[in-house]
Order: structure tokens, then sequence, then C-alpha cells
């Protein structure tokens, strides 16, 4: 039962505020990272000022290739699971209610919605504002717009705030105006909840390898042009010399005197032994998977040794954290947008439909079937509305499933 003033609750029409020109802009702290301004944005996040932390994560998910993947991968398997509008019970009322709430929820794009609202994997939080309308003397919900993590505030707890167009003032939202879906992966403060602060030294780290192997590489990859003038030659001679070492480096050609030489020193080879960039950029990769996808296995293929069964073990993990994150996406959908909807409607007394998502198993239909034929032969009586729906089968008239 809620409290008795939420009755009086009317829907906050329109936008909050449509945005600001503030939001594109960035102070992109990522360029020249260090270790000591890497602690100083998290700093200022702990404190609540969490606008550098936001844009240092954007600016992860864009330039590192590895880790972009395997967010996209940790939200994509939560976003191609079905759902379902389960009534809260078996009375015409509840039936009624969860068609209602289904044909809504059907005419948005829920698939960008899931997606949005998974942005808290990676940042700790999402913030997504309900768009209230009318059809048919119904409050329905017309769209769910994210927004941008930036304009959001902690500084006076752990409840969001809106950060203002001025940048200064912050705006507490109306009730059921906003979807604030939390990431449930630790205890704590939700600005330092997200997987991105779990990597975030780890991306650090594999951006000084991949720096340093470039630097390598521009050195390694090209010969020493070393230059030989004869004891004789005069400053002049030297000169050109120097010039054409110089010119040779972009140029390819130069003119020089006879009595100078230049010669190509090769770098000598490193013997088989394993490039340490690479090794620490694999490194980051892996301990990257381990962090968002709870394994390696299934990014890290053509190194990995395992057998099938180890195989299936990182299956299992994989599959446990996609459901932890489609109930955890689930509840906020129903306490957050369900909840609302069907108060708005039908009354803050009645009960709520259930919010489901689900994923068909794999199932070996050779095998069902011939479990089927044999609990048949003992006598046990299987409705044919139920074979038709494990197999497939189309509905036949004249069965139970029409009386």
């Amino acid at each position: 039962m809620t409290s008795p003033e939420w009755n009086r609750i009317e829907p906050q029409w329109g936008r909050l505020y449509p945005g600001s020109d503030r939001e594109r802009h960035s102070s992109y702290p990522s360029a020249g990272l260090t270790p000591g301004r890497l602690a100083a944005i998290f700093r200022a996040a702990d404190q609540g000022d969490i606008r550098e932390q936001m844009e240092l994560y954007e600016e992860m998910e864009e330039k590192d290739a590895h880790l972009a993947a395997i967010l996209q991968t940790r939200k994509v398997a939560v976003q191609g699971l079905e759902y379902r509008i389960v009534p809260a019970a078996a009375t015409g009322e509840d039936r009624r209610i969860a068609d209602f709430v289904s044909a809504v929820l059907a005419r948005l794009d829920f698939d960008q919605i899931i997606m949005n609202i998974l942005d808290a994997l990676g940042k700790g939080f999402s913030v997504n504002e309900i768009i209230w309308g009318v059809r048919d003397n119904r409050v329905v919900v017309e769209a769910v717009e994210w927004i941008n993590p930036k304009r959001v505030s902690f500084i006076h707890g752990e409840q969001p705030q809106l950060i203002n167009p001025d940048g200064y003032t912050v705006l507490t939202p109306p009730p059921w105006k906003l979807i604030f879906h939390r990431c449930l992966l630790r205890s704590g403060a939700v600005v330092r909840a997200g997987l991105l602060r779990a990597v975030a030294w780890v991306y650090l780290f594999k951006n000084y390898a991949l720096k340093d192997w470039n630097v390598f590489n521009e050195v390694f990859g090209m010969p020493l042009r070393l230059g030989k003038f004869d004891a004789a030659a005069t400053p002049e001679d030297r000169e050109i010399l120097s010039r054409a070492i110089q010119s040779l480096g972009s140029d390819a050609a130069a003119i020089i005197s006879k009595n100078t030489e230049i010669e190509f020193v090769e770098a000598p080879g490193r013997g088989g032994q394993e490039n340490p960039f690479m090794a620490m950029a694999e490194f980051c990769n892996r301990e990257m998977s381990k962090a968002i996808l709870g394994q390696t296995l299934t990014t890290d293929v053509y190194r990995a040794t395992g057998t099938y069964s180890a195989a299936r073990v990182h299956h299992e993990v994989r599959r446990d954290i996609v459901q932890s994150d489609a109930d955890s996406l689930a509840a906020t959908l129903q306490g957050q947008l369900l909840r609302p909807l069907v108060g708005f409607n039908f009354g803050w007394d009645r009960s709520l439909p259930v919010f489901q998502f689900y994923a068909e198993e794999d199932v070996n239909l050779r095998e069902m079937a011939e479990t089927y034929e044999k609990l048949m032969a003992m006598g046990v009586r299987i409705p044919p509305d139920h074979i038709a729906e494990v197999f497939h089968l189309p509905r036949v008239k004249g069965t139970e499933q029409d009386t």
C-alpha cells in the first residue's frame, strides 16, 4: 500500500529542460593522463563533482577498442533477452492492467531504452527522463530520454540532482520523472560503483605501454644512418654530410661528396623474445575482460589453452552475470516506470504487474520428444498446448487448449 498523498500527484509534463551546448564540451581529461591526475579526478568525484570523471569515462570507451567491445557485449547480452509483463494475479482487472502496460511499452523504442539505462554498468549509474503524455484519456509514456551524466550532481547525497544550464545551481527532480538505475556491483557510494572505475588504472597503464611501443617502433623500425667523413674534411663538408643524413630520413635522397660516406646500420633482432609492450597490453586487456565479463575465454580465444569444460564454466559465469544485470534492470523498471504508470491510471493501491526478462534455453527436441514419449507410455498426461509450445507447433482446434 502506497502513501495516500501519492493519489494527488500529477505527472510532470514536458522536459525538465532541454539541455545545453555545455554538454557537448569536454576538458578531455585523458589527454596526458598521469596517475596523479587520475587520482585527483577520482577525489573530486568522491566529493560529488563527477563531471571530469564522466568525461574520462566517455573517452575511455571512445579510445580503447577492447574496452568498448566488452562493455557493449555485456549490454547487448541483456538487450537480446525477451521481456514480458506478468499480471499480479489471475483476475480480470490485473490482466487488464498488464495488457495496458504491455501496450504502452510496445510503442517505445525499448531496445534503445535498455541500452541507455545500462549505461550504469560502466559509469555506476544512469539517469533517464520519462516524458509523460496522454492518449485515449490515459496517461502514457511518450518516450524515455537519456540524460548526459555530466548533468548529474551528487553534491547533496546519493540521490541524483540535475545541474541547470547555468552550470552552477542544481534542480531536485519531481517524483516519478526520472529513472535512476544504479550499478549494483559493490556497496558504497554510487560514483565509485561503475565498472569503468574498476578498470581506469588498467586503462592508464595500457596507454603507457602503447605509447612506449609506438616510440620504440619508430626507432627500432628505422636503420641508423651513420655518416663517415675523411679526417681532412672541411667544416663545410661535414655540414653537407649532416644535412644529407637528415634529408634521408624524410626525402630518401641526398647529394654528398665522394670524400664522405653514409652507412645504414640495421638494428639487431630481438632473438625471438616476447615483445614486452604487447605482453603488457594483452595483460591489461585480460584484466579488463575479467572485471567486466567475469572471464577471458570468450574474448581471448586465440590464446586460450583451456578445455571444453573450462569454456563451459566461463559461459556459465557470463550467464550468471547477464541474469544479474537483467534482474536488476527489471526491478528498476518495475519500481520506477511501471509503478507511476499504473498509479496514474488505475490508482496507487493497485498491485503491480511483474516485469520479467527471460531467455529461451537451448533444447534438444529429439531428446525432449523421447522423454515425453516415455512419460506418456507410463500414463502421464501432457497437455497438447504444452507440447505445441515446446515444439513450436501450430495451434490445433478441438484440443484442450480450446476448451
